[in-house]
This record gives C-alpha cells, structure tokens and sequence, in this order.
C-alpha cells in the first residue's frame, strides 16, 4: 500500500513502478525492525555526557544529604548535651585529658565522686564542657563519640565478652542434677 505522494509520482512518470516497490520494501523492513540502523556518534556523545551528568547529580545529591544527616546528628547532641546537663557548682578543679591538652572543671566532692564512679561524663559542648548524666551520653556516644570527652563507665577498646564466651566460661561449672534452688 503505497502513499498518496507515491501514487501521484507514480501517474505523472516521475517515478517508475520498481523504485516505488523497492522504496515501499525499504519502508517496511524498517517498520518492522529488519533493518538495524546504527545509532549516530552525535547521540552516543549525548547519551554519555547525560550518563555523566545524571552520575555527578546522584554525587552531589549524595553528598548534600551526608552533610544535612551530619547537622541533623550534631543538633540532635546539642539539645541533649543543654537539656540534660547537670549545673556544675563547687571549686575543686576535675583536670582530665582532652586530645593533647589537659582541661579541667570545678565540681564540689559530689560530683567528683560520680564522675569517677563513671555516673556522670564530661561532654564537649561548643568551646567549653558539660556535666552529663549516664543515661544521655549513651545516647550521645551512639551519635557522636568524638562528643565525649571523659568518660569512665566506658572502658576504651575492651569489648564486652560475647555470649558464647560467657557459655564456655560457665560449662567448666558442672551442677548436679538433684540440686534444688
């Protein structure tokens, strides 16, 4: 089935019957996919220059959350460093190590004492140090532990036993079968 700008060629004599068939054979091989026809350079160039730019957007995009999840997680400790701190008062200095340096806080005997039973832990807070309860820097240490400075309920590097260890360690302890509790 030929179009109409065919037929018209075709009855003027412009155009002779084979070359019309053939043109109309060419046409369908193409409809119908037989014929291949490879994909100009200047699409493959646009198709890559849009594959990168889709790959530096998802970079950027990626790197604009890591840096909103870091403030978020910075505010987060923040509001629980200010609303869970506890009023220091006294003046017996409390030195202890802050990276390279030594600072130190005056806390009365009280707080002395529950900072080194581990009760209470210094925190960082802007420039300057906060009194923290256990509770709350356990919440902050799982955000952000660089946070805290001081801390003596929490033993640096030494990894709780794990339960299968515990199972060992008690299965050298035989207990009879008659004990009664």
């Amino acid at each position: 089935m030929r179009n109409p700008l065919q037929e018209q060629l075709l009855k003027a004599g412009l155009v002779k019957k084979d070359k019309a068939a053939k043109i109309v054979r060419d046409q369908a091989k193409q409809r119908q996919g037989k014929a291949p026809a490879a994909p100009a350079e200047d699409q493959v160039d646009a198709r890559r220059l849009q594959a990168e730019r889709a790959e530096r957007d998802r970079a950027l995009a990626a790197e604009r959350n890591a840096e909103a999840r870091a403030r978020e997680i910075r505010a987060q400790v923040r509001q629980i460093v200010e609303t869970t701190r506890v009023k220091r008062e006294g003046d017996l200095p409390y030195r202890f190590p802050d990276g390279d340096k030594i600072a130190s806080v005056f806390v009365n005997e009280s707080l002395r004492a529950q900072l080194a039973s581990g009760a209470l832990v210094v925190a960082r807070l802007g420039d300057g140090y906060e009194l923290i309860p256990r509770g709350p820097a356990d919440k902050i240490h799982a955000r952000s532990p660089e946070t805290i400075v001081l801390d003596h309920g929490r033993k640096e590097g030494a990894a709780a036993p794990s339960e299968e260890e515990v199972d060992d360690y008690y299965k050298q302890f035989v207990v009879p079968d008659d004990l009664i509790w």
